[in-house]
């Protein structure tokens, strides 16, 4: 059927639910500029059988929603309304939450339920929450919501609070004032309103007389000192005591009109420099919580190194440890290597924001892309172990390529790819050329950087991109990679496996050498970089800053989406590239 997609921004949100629709085959226009007069004018050139708003932050006209069925996708609980749900659910400790698919009314959030889906809190950032499990519910209560609009009898639940049923309420915008803390409050309060303001607007809080938003808060429990004092550093995060313990912040923002989020030692800066280092190397053993953005686990002869790096994004320095950790594990007595990345983003590529922030933003773009190419090529070159990259959240621009060089690439159920760097103005690096169409051929690796279309884990299965894809929590995924990898340890024929890659790579590399794509990839990059060829400093500005790009911006309301899949790849003979 013909949906209409009205959203303020196709996010990851919008993307997951463009994937679910497109899996089966409903024709799914995507508008993001959502002032009336565009969103009236969609309607009335698209003509849709149903309108969807998964992230829309402006009403719905009436004029819209009185002459179509509009679904809102809310995520709250039945009942609950407001611009903060998730907001108020981490504040309130609520030990269940869920998503809620709502029709448009006069009143926001006070229409008719067509279906919900609830799911068990975790204490864990706003956005991690929003990327995990408020996504999971989202589709499959969208998924139940279509269901419903295809059966002719069916009539949603008026919202009705006298039903006991009914467990949520109408809640206020938060303020500032709601995350705001004392240092001497307990660690766990503290962390509380830091989760639920991260990653926006972030708590406003106040270090040697300034004030800066904090992010990314992390439990200390081997760390004490007087509250709010600074007591130590580490991979650039900040260690600040608290009433009963400490909590390491890795991000800050200086309180001023165009400033940006950076590591917590970056924006401080001189004013810690006497404050020591308390680096622990990724192979220490954990006593307690911490934070550690990478470390290492070993289980008989199989490795893992987990690494969570803030929103996926990895500067020069995270990619130059995680490589040194890759090379230490690889002289271990294991014989798998197994690439955990984070529980929340897989990977991004390169860090825009340290980027931004740099004097000579054209050299440090150079030097971040040549450490991840590094980092890349110490993967691919391991003809003693069999490496499996295990993708727990999602991966975008070089984090897609960075997973393709693993021996086996498993990825958890429901998460998206997004393997282009175009709509950066970027061709590109990270050994992609290679790594690409080595597993679903030149053409479709040509299409899916050109196209920037967001990629689904079943469809990506499908064409090869990716070899399993399960679980519907990490935890679950986590547990079948572990699996996997001591069924692959058990393989009679494990040698074998090891023979064959050192065959294939070295046949591979007479082909062409990995030195070759490189020098082709950076030959084109340098000139994105010192030329600025393809409007890289602009685009970065606008992504790192938040301001939004109108070329781009038209350029997705624009797409035929339901074609441009199709012109890389159909799942079936009857599918039809012109749908008209």
């Amino acid at each position: 059927m013909k949906i209409l997609f009205l959203t303020t921004a196709f996010n990851g949100m919008a993307q997951r639910m463009w994937i679910e629709l497109d899996h089966l085959n409903h024709q799914v226009k995507v508008q993001t500029d959502t002032d009336t007069a565009a969103m009236e004018n969609a309607v009335n050139e698209f003509q849709p059988e149903l309108i969807i708003a998964p992230f829309l932050k402006n009403k719905i006209p009436q004029s819209i929603w009185k002459n179509n069925i509009c679904l809102v996708v809310h995520p709250g609980i039945r009942g609950d309304r407001g611009a903060s749900s998730l907001d108020w659910a981490i504040l309130n400790e609520a030990k269940q939450w869920g998503v809620t698919i709502l029709q448009a009314a006069e009143k926001m959030d006070a229409g008719a339920i067509w279906a919900s889906c609830n799911f068990p809190m975790r204490k864990t950032s706003k956005s991690n929450l929003y990327r995990h499990e408020v996504t999971q519910a989202a589709v499959k209560a969208l998924l139940q919501s279509l269901e419903h609009f295809q059966k002719k009898d069916f009539k949603p639940t008026p919202l009705d609070y006298s039903n006991p049923e009914i467990k949520g309420q109408w809640n206020r915008s938060t303020r500032p004032s709601d995350f705001q803390f004392s240092w001497n409050e307990n660690t766990e309060d503290i962390l509380k309103k830091i989760n639920a303001a991260d990653s926006d607007p972030g708590v406003l809080i106040d270090f040697f007389g300034e004030k800066y938003f904090a992010f990314g808060g992390h439990l200390e429990e081997n760390k004490k000192g007087v509250a709010g004092q600074i007591l130590a550093k580490r991979n650039k995060a900040i260690c600040v005591a608290t009433g009963d313990k400490s909590i390491w912040l890795t991000h800050l923002k200086m309180n001023k009109d165009g400033a940006i989020k950076l590591p917590a030692t970056i924006i401080l800066e001189e004013k810690i420099k006497n404050i020591p280092n308390d680096n622990r190397s990724p192979f220490d053993k954990k006593e307690g919580e911490t934070f550690q953005e990478i470390r290492y686990e070993e289980d008989g002869e199989i490795g893992y190194v987990y690494f969570d790096f803030y929103n996926g994004a990895m500067d020069t320095d995270q990619c130059l440890r995680l490589k040194k950790t890759i090379i230490e594990a690889k002289k271990r007595p294991i014989k798998i290597l197994v690439l955990m990345g984070g529980e929340d983003v897989w990977s991004n590529g390169i860090h825009l924001n340290m980027i931004e922030s740099a004097k000579n933003p054209a050299e440090e773009s150079w030097k971040n892309i040549n450490a991840i190419d590094d980092l890349i090529l110490e993967i691919i070159q391991s003809p003693n172990h069999y490496v499996i990259t295990a993708l727990q959240g999602n991966a975008g621009a070089g984090g897609v390529p960075f997973s393709l060089a693993g021996d086996k690439v498993l990825a958890r159920k429901g998460i998206v790819l997004n393997p282009h760097t175009k709509n950066m103005g970027l061709y590109g690096s990270e050994y992609w050329t290679y790594l690409l169409p080595k597993r679903i051929g030149v053409e479709k690796a040509t299409h899916f950087t050109e196209q920037c279309l967001p990629w689904g884990t079943f469809v990506a299965k499908e064409i090869g991109l990716i070899d399993d894809v399960f679980g519907e929590t990490t935890l679950e995924f986590r547990d079948g990679v572990k699996k996997i990898a001591q069924e692959i340890a058990a393989l009679p024929y494990f040698e074998k496996l090891l023979m064959a890659k050192r065959f294939q790579r070295k046949k591979d590399e007479r082909v062409k050498p990995l030195s070759k794509y490189r020098e082709e990839e950076l030959e084109k990059m340098h000139k994105n970089f010192y030329e600025n060829n393809e409007g890289y400093d602009e685009k970065r500005f606008r992504f790192v800053h938040k301001i939004s790009d109108t070329a781009q911006s038209q350029s997705v309301t624009e797409r035929d989406w339901y074609s441009s899949r199709r012109k890389i790849y159909r799942r079936r003979k009857w599918e039809s590239i012109d749908y008209e």
